[in-house]
């Protein structure tokens, strides 16, 4: 078949074409209903198979993380223990409401007993709260030799119960020495006092997000 034969081919006798232009014909009309199909169709299921295998990625990471935190699961826990084991025993360091009379008794004997002087021995009159312990500043003068003051410092260090010396301020006086200090000692909250915590931090919130 010549290209003057395909000019004349009439479409509206296209049922008495031969078979090569009926084929050539047929091939162009599958084409385009493939590449239509596509555009109109295809095109959103592939965009789905995108997402979905974007998501199955996803998945995959987050199964790993986990089975990560799985494995080191028991890890974890003995971690867990011994944090717990550690806290313990810091919180027996720090007295309950009816050990604090007690513990303000032990510093005022540690420095009796190295030979000082005591000019001031005043416990603040409001504690200072924190989330599950109490703070209590003492004002403390003490007047007495280098070698005392010292000792005392370290025998206050060395109390059962935890107790710090702030802000200290040393004076010689023709060997004298007079030290201005504020002890701060700790006990931890009864139930009670933790739950008002909480309820005053609570409400605190919610007063700033008004």
């Amino acid at each position: 078949m010549t290209f003057d034969d395909l000019r004349r081919l009439n479409f509206r006798e296209a049922g008495n074409w031969p078979l090569l232009p009926k084929v050539v014909v047929l091939g162009f009309i599958f084409v385009a209903i493939v590449a239509l199909g596509g555009l109109f169709d295809w095109r959103d299921q592939l965009e789905t198979f995108d997402r979905v295998q974007g998501d199955e990625n996803k998945l995959k990471e987050e199964y790993a993380s986990k089975k990560a935190r799985a494995v080191n699961l028991e890890l974890y826990v003995q971690q867990l223990k011994e944090i717990e084991q550690s806290f313990g025993a810091l919180l027996k360091q720090l007295p309950n409401k009816s050990e604090m009379d007690a513990l303000l008794t032990d510093i005022n004997q540690a420095g009796l007993g190295r030979g000082l002087q005591f000019e001031l021995f005043k416990p603040a009159t409001q504690e200072r709260m924190a989330d599950f312990y109490a703070e209590l500043p003492i004002n403390v003068k003490v007047t007495g030799s280098y070698h005392d003051m010292g000792a005392f410092a370290s025998d206050v260090a060395q109390l059962p119960r935890i107790v710090t010396l702030n802000d200290l301020s040393i004076v010689n006086d023709k060997g004298t020495l007079t030290m201005d200090a504020v002890a701060k000692t700790f006990r931890y909250l009864d139930e009670d006092e933790v739950a008002k915590q909480k309820r005053q931090a609570k409400d605190a919130k919610s007063k700033g997000k008004k």
